[in-house]
């Protein structure tokens, strides 16, 4: 992973490859991650949200969708 991408911190790798090799990648880490590994793959699009957001596994982080926009979710606040 560290050869086309820079992990910015812990585990959470960014890249600006071309489509084709980010493709590749993508089908790579799927035929080679466990299920307990819990990637999530983030990956841009030309096209409106830019981005789409693929897993393997079940992710620490909690995945929803918002009138379509794919969301991650970081930190719930506790309603009082």
């Amino acid at each position: 992973m560290k050869l086309w991408f820079v992990e910015a911190k812990a585990n959470v790798f960014v890249s600006g490859i071309k489509d084709a090799v980010a493709t590749t990648v993508i089908e790579y880490l799927y035929k080679h991650c466990p299920e307990e590994s819990g990637v999530i793959i983030f990956r841009s699009l030309p096209k409106p949200p830019g981005y789409e957001i693929r897993i393997i596994g079940a992710p620490t982080k909690e995945l929803t969708s918002i009138s379509g926009l794919q969301l991650v979710i970081e930190k719930r606040l506790d309603k009082k």
